[in-house]
């Protein structure tokens, strides 16, 4: 049997073992493929297939493959592929991981295997789920892939490795000890940071039962006494607590602590959470009267951008020849009080929805931009003109030289390939801390306003598109209009965007008051559910 033969027979193999099931089909989106667990068997297969052809087409760079279930219920989970800089897959080739998970047969899945068959390829693969991965290694065994498994890792982790690995110069290839590097770099970057501190601290952190929790457990070795942290929700060991009432989406969904934590924190202490893959981050804490105050992605945004604003002032990089730009990218679901207090600092760009949007127009339209959607998913990104123009800059002052010595290790206390929590939890703890900040008064930068969010189950999302970055309605015909008289008659702020993984459409809503931006909530999602034919019957009697 010849190579493309024996190629074309394991293709074959694979495909009949991993069956598409009749009436499934698979979208890839901003997050990857996500679904049931149950069903995600015949995608593993195609996108260890689909890791091998990226590979090829970058050159035999590494490939991350990442399986996770990130901040959803222990029987979802979902597996996306993250390209050589550690960022999100290309947008381009989203279609066609949709096109070969979608394949309804094996004939139309092998389609022109001389395009793709070639020699060893490389990529990198994490997974967490025995039938999963074994289904992964097969598509990559077929394309005669070489796969590393960096074994159980946070989903940012992977980003960082995917990076490193792929930087030139990069001489180290052993994972664990370019995950220990990870942990060295971080941690070392924070305890110079914060050398001056002389009182103790103390962080509680809720891991979300996920794998943010042995991370964390191994920050706390680097950390030392920079900085302890009370680690809460760490059983790893029982799929079935993966995010359950607990985790930084628990957290900003529901708006209050998760009931494991509520005699655990303090009145007066701050605490965060992480999702199950940590990388999203919402803060919080009890003030002295013992209310929960929520600290979101808008108010880390906030945070962040005012102490690199002040690092580059005080380090006298304002009037350097090759001006740095610092900015700032939102999405509609930014809070419309800090998209208020920052655009009257610094520049503001309005994505869509989407960390890779996020992530683009940071790296596109800033020298450094910061993003954090409002879930607490984001990072800090420092264009290479950037990191030059600081690496090379004098300063003409002692305290000019400090700043700048604060801001290179800033650098590197972020992880700037794609939203990390424990790396932003470390960097939020060094601006409070430089900036002399209690959570009491990062949280008085600003008020938010009450706001909602609803999902309106539909027949079909894609009848929903959207433009102005997702803030007004193209199509259904009509409904934009309908949309503007309500929130005209109401007052505040609304607008409607499909789900880019299940067939809903998300509504948000705010206003002045809570009980305003609830009604208009769910007047809108009302709305929505009539335009879109509900069926009257099944109408939820909430929507008005």
């Amino acid at each position: 049997m010849s190579a493309l033969s024996k190629f074309e027979a394991e293709l074959r193999s694979g495909s009949n073992e991993y069956p598409v099931k009749p009436g499934e089909t698979f979208q890839y989106g901003t997050a990857g493929f996500r679904t049931l667990g149950d069903k995600l068997e015949s995608v593993l297969f195609k996108v260890g297939i689909l890791a091998a052809l990226r590979s090829k087409k970058c050159g035999g760079k590494t490939i991350g493959v990442m399986i996770t279930a990130s901040h959803n219920p222990a029987e979802d989970n979902g597996v996306k592929l993250v390209d050589p800089h550690g960022e999100m897959l290309d947008t381009s080739w989203e279609s066609h991981a949709t096109d070969f998970a979608n394949a309804p047969s094996t004939d139309a899945f092998i389609i022109t295997p001389e395009e793709f068959h070639r020699d060893e390829k490389y990529t990198l693969g994490h997974a967490s789920e025995c039938r999963l991965v074994t289904a992964l290694r097969k598509g990559l065994s077929a394309m005669n892939a070489k796969a590393t498994d960096a074994d159980v890792a946070t989903t940012p982790i992977l980003h960082y490795l995917v990076d490193t690995i792929n930087t030139p110069g990069t001489q180290e290839s052993d994972v664990k000890k370019l995950i220990e590097s990870y942990f060295v770099k971080i941690s070392g970057a924070f305890k110079k940071l914060l050398a001056e501190r002389t009182t103790p601290s103390h962080l509680l952190v809720d891991c979300a039962n996920g794998v943010g929790a042995p991370a964390a457990k191994t920050f706390n070795h680097y950390l030392g006494e920079s900085l302890t942290l009370e680690l809460e929700n760490t059983a790893t060991e029982s799929a079935e607590k993966l995010n359950k009432d607990c985790g930084a989406d628990y957290v900003k969904v529901n708006q209050k602590l998760p009931p494991s934590l509520t005699s655990v924190l303090q009145r007066g202490q701050r605490g965060c959470s992480l999702d199950g893959d940590a990388d999203r981050l919402i803060y919080y804490y009890l003030d002295e009267g013992g209310k929960f105050h929520m600290l979101d992605g808008d108010k880390i945004t906030t945070l962040v951008a005012s102490f690199i604003v002040e690092l580059v002032k005080d380090a006298g990089l304002e009037f350097v020849e090759e001006k740095i730009k610092v900015g700032v990218v939102q999405t509609a679901y930014a809070n419309g009080n800090s998209t208020k207090y920052l655009s009257e600092r610094l520049p503001v760009t309005c994505v869509p929805t989407g960390v890779k949007h996020l992530h683009h127009a940071a790296v596109e339209k800033y020298d450094i931009g910061v993003y954090f959607e409002a879930n607490g998913h984001g990072t800090v990104v420092f264009s290479p003109s950037a990191r030059r123009t600081i690496a090379s800059h004098k300063p003409s002052t002692s305290a000019q030289a400090k700043a700048l010595d604060r801001l290179k290790s800033v650098i590197d206390v972020i992880n700037q390939t794609v939203g990390d929590a424990l790396s932003d939890m470390l960097l939020v703890e060094v601006a409070l801390h430089h900036m002399s900040y209690t959570a009491e008064a990062w949280d008085k930068l600003y008020s938010d306003l009450p706001n909602r969010l609803v999902k309106v189950k539909v027949s079909d999302r894609n009848a929903f598109i959207t433009e102005d970055a997702e803030r007004r309605l193209v199509q259904p015909p009509g409904l934009q209009e309908k949309l503007d008289r309500l929130v005209q008659e109401k007052g505040g702020r609304s607008f409607v965007r499909p789900s880019g993984t299940e067939d809903v459409v998300r509504v948000y809503a705010e206003a002045p008051e809570t009980d305003q931006a609830i009604d208009l909530a769910l007047r809108v999602a009302g709305l929505v559910y009539d335009e879109a034919g509900g069926d009257p019957v099944q109408r939820p009697a909430e929507f008005r």
